[in-house]
This record gives structure tokens, C-alpha cells and sequence, in this order.
């Protein structure tokens, strides 16, 4: 019950903050374009808000299992309580984020918990939209742990709930290139300068300034490093992507690592490759399976397929109205049963994987996009999703339908004109290379 009540006021708040973060990327692309500085294209921004919205239906939906829950470990271990105050929130949110630097830190040292942040660093690009590239692969909730300092406290749980998701939201604006250094602040907050030298690949900035909101965690625990002016910051991470669905960029860490778990011939090896530091690989695997991996960040090609303006429409069509869907989901969460919204979720999941390998011409994206369409139709149109939205909601209902017919129209009647885009775009990579 208390899980339900959070969902629901976590997408409360989620329409309000939304249209915040669109506006704020939409006023750094414009002044990228008048000042000539632009740090976005065009799919990249459209997989990084895709990404968001995926991280954005897991939460609402609460799919996580908690292993350690926070109430838990203040009602076992508190030692005193704080009086409500300002104190009481201040102390509060500096346990947040210590707690926010250990396990960002365990994210990027341990090979399986990077699983469940690459999402975050897989935009060669660096910007503000890239901030909402959130995880959905973090199925199990341990975080509490790190909070022990804010239960011996006797932080209240609620308001841990209430100062979490703020903690979060705050470090959107930091997501910049367009912001320089910012003279003492730079010794307090984490700022856009000491965000880019985390998300560079360059040696001397990986795995640095790992702090949320102040920097003083990481002078304090020695992984700061400052954004030097002869060393400029190359975005992404050291084994590109090559991709724009979220829910592949999600998983792909986890399955080279179930590869070399599976291939390796040594039993120490497959058991210890989940454990040891991030990118870790047993020796015997890495000559019969390897991977390429990023040596001279200012030689790396970034992940760039060409696509004609008809192909850059339909992406944009397919995003603008899966937003729809997902506006209308969070604006009516109150009021949807449980299989409902797990059956509006899912149509809402396999339309941005569909679109998404659209995008990469995946050679399996247009029947795929057809078979997700019916299957869309098909749930809209059963009893447990007609009969709610027939009732309150006519017209959603009626353009629900429409866009997944048009989908189907656009991926029969222009296919040639997406197979054309591919050769186009494998014919330049080619001729790179």
C-alpha cells in the first residue's frame, strides 16, 4: 500500500516536472543553434528522452524488488530522533547524497552494478537531454543500505521519500556544456564543469567526480578531478553502443558479462567476473570473443546513421505520440487498475523498442513495428482497456487506435524508403572507415 501511494504521487509530480526538463532542452537546443555551439543531434536527443520515459514507466510501476528497505533499517538501528525541523531536512538530504556518492561509486567499479548506470553514460553527446538517460535494469533495491548514517540519525522514512526524488530532479541542470566553471562554487556543488569531466572517457577523467549535489565526497574520498582546458572532455563510454533503444543499451553490459560467465573455462572466473572491476574479462575469453574498446577517445567515430528528413518525421511522429500515450498515463495513474496499467505499460515499452530499432535499421524493425501495432490494437480493443476508455476517455481511445493504424500504413507503404536510408547509411560507413 505505502509502495501504491508513493507511485502515485511520484507521477503526480512527474507532470509537473516533465514539461520543466522538455522546455529547459528545448531552450538549450535553440541557443545552440543562434550562438552555433549546438550539443545535440537529432536521434540522440530522441533515445536519451526515449530512455527517460522507459525509466519513467518502471518507477511509476514500482518494478523493483526491495532487498533492504529504509524503514526497515531505521526501525533496527535508530539511535536517536531528529525533531521535525529545517535541521531535520538539511541532515536529511546530506545523508541523501553520501548515500547518492557510494552508490554511484559501486555503479562504476563493480563489473555487474555498471549494468545498471551505462544507460546514463551511453550518449556520445553531452547535454541536457542525456540527463534523462535513467536505468530500468536496477530490479533490486539495496540503496537503503547506504542511508545507514540518516537511519542512526532516525531520519524519518517519509521524509526521505519526500527529499529523494528532489535529489534526483537537482541534478538535471548540471547536464551542460554551455555553462563554464563557476569560481567558489566549484568547492561546494557538483557543476556543469566537474559533471563533463565524469561523463569523458579521456583516461584522467574516468571514473571521476562521482558526487550527486556537493563536491566535497569527492575530495574528501579522492575521485575529483577538474576540467582542464588542454584535455577537452570526449563523451560516451570506452565500448560505444552503437545503438539508440534503451532497452538494448539497458542489457547489453549484462549479457557480455552472462558471455564471458558462459565461455570461460575456468569455474573461479565464471563465478568472480560478476565481482571484479568494471570491464573486467577472463583471459581466455578475451582473444576468442573480443570486444572493441575505445584506446584514442579523439579517434573514435561516433554512432551515426544518415537519415533523410522523411525518416527524421516518422521518429519524431513516433515520439511525439508515444509522449501522448505516456502523458496519458500519468495523468489518469489514479484512476487505472493494476492490469490496466501494466498493459498500457507494456504498449507503451514495445512501441520505443519498436521505433528506437526503426531507427537503428535493425534488419527485424519493420515487421516488428507491424506485429506491435495489432498486438497494441488487440489490447486496446479487449474488454479490460476498451470498457474504461470507451466509457471516460472516446476520443483518446479512438486516436490511440489511429496512431498504431497509421504505424502499420507507414511501415508497409514506405519500406523501400527505410531500406533505402539503411544502404545510404551503411554506404557512408563504409566509406568512412
Amino acid at each position: 500500500m505505502v509502495k501504491s501511494g508513493f507511485s502515485l504521487n511520484y507521477a503526480e509530480i512527474l507532470l509537473l516536472v516533465i514539461p520543466s526538463f522538455m522546455i529547459l532542452i528545448l531552450v538549450e537546443i535553440l541557443y545552440g543553434h543562434f550562438t552555433k555551439k549546438q550539443t545535440h543531434t537529432f536521434m540522440d536527443t530522441l533515445s536519451s528522452l526515449s530512455s527517460g520515459m522507459t525509466n519513467i514507466l518502471k518507477d511509476s510501476l514500482g518494478l523493483v524488488l526491495i532487498i533492504f528497505s529504509y524503514p526497515y533499517i531505521l526501525k533496527s538501528i535508530a539511535l536517536i530522533n531528529l525533531e521535525s525541523s529545517l535541521t531535520l531536512y538539511l541532515v536529511a538530504f546530506v545523508c541523501i547524497d553520501f548515500a547518492s556518492y557510494w552508490n554511484h561509486r559501486l555503479n562504476h567499479k563493480v563489473n555487474i552494478f555498471w549494468n545498471r548506470h551505462v544507460i546514463h553514460h551511453s550518449s556520445e553527446e553531452f547535454n541536457l537531454a542525456c540527463a534523462l538517460r535513467q536505468s530500468i535494469s536496477s530490479w533490486i533495491g539495496f540503496g537503503a543500505l547506504f542511508l545507514i548514517p540518516a537511519a542512526l540519525l532516525g531520519v524519518p522514512a517519509n521524509i526521505i521519500a519526500l527529499l529523494a526524488p528532489l535529489h534526483l530532479f537537482a541534478q538535471f541542470w548540471y547536464h551542460t556544456q554551455h555553462i563554464g566553471k563557476l569560481g567558489f562554487l566549484e568547492y561546494i556543488i557538483v557543476t556543469p564543469s566537474q559533471h563533463r569531466v565524469h561523463h569523458a572517457i579521456n583516461s584522467i577523467y574516468i571514473d571521476k567526480n562521482l558526487s550527486a549535489i556537493f563536491c566535497v565526497w569527492d575530495r574528501i574520498f579522492g575521485t575529483f578531478q577538474e576540467e582542464l582546458d588542454e584535455e577537452p572532455p570526449v563523451y560516451g563510454v570506452l565500448k560505444p553502443v552503437q545503438t539508440w533503444n534503451p532497452f538494448l543499451i539497458n542489457f547489453q553490459h549484462a549479457w557480455n558479462v552472462i558471455q564471458d560467465a558462459y565461455y570461460t573455462n575456468s569455474l573461479k572466473d565464471k563465478l568472480r567476473v560478476w565481482f571484479m572491476p568494471t570491464g573486467w574479462r577472463p583471459a581466455d575469453v578475451i582473444d576468442k570473443f573480443p570486444r572493441p574498446i575505445t584506446e584514442n577517445p579523439n579517434e573514435r567515430a561516433k554512432y551515426s546513421p544518415n537519415y533523410s528528413i522523411f525518416i527524421k518525421s516518422i521518429a519524431l511522429f513516433h515520439f511525439i505520440s508515444i509522449n501522448l500515450l505516456l502523458t496519458f498515463f500519468l495523468y489518469n495513474f489514479s484512476d487505472l487498475s493494476i492490469e490496466f496499467k501494466l498493459m498500457y505499460g507494456f504498449i507503451i515499452a514495445i512501441s520505443i523498442f519498436g521505433f528506437t530499432s526503426l531507427m537503428d535499421f535493425q534488419s527485424w524493425a519493420l515487421n516488428f513495428e507491424i506485429l506491435r501495432s495489432f498486438s497494441a490494437i488487440f489490447l486496446i480493443s479487449s474488454l479490460t482497456m476498451s470498457k474504461f476508455l470507451l466509457t471516460d476517455f472516446f476520443y483518446s481511445y479512438v486516436l490511440m487506435l489511429l496512431y498504431f493504424f497509421l504505424t502499420i500504413v507507414i511501415t508497409i507503404f514506405y519500406k523501400n524508403e527505410f531500406k533505402l536510408n539503411k544502404y545510404v547509411s551503411s554506404t557512408l560507413i563504409e566509406k568512412h572507415v
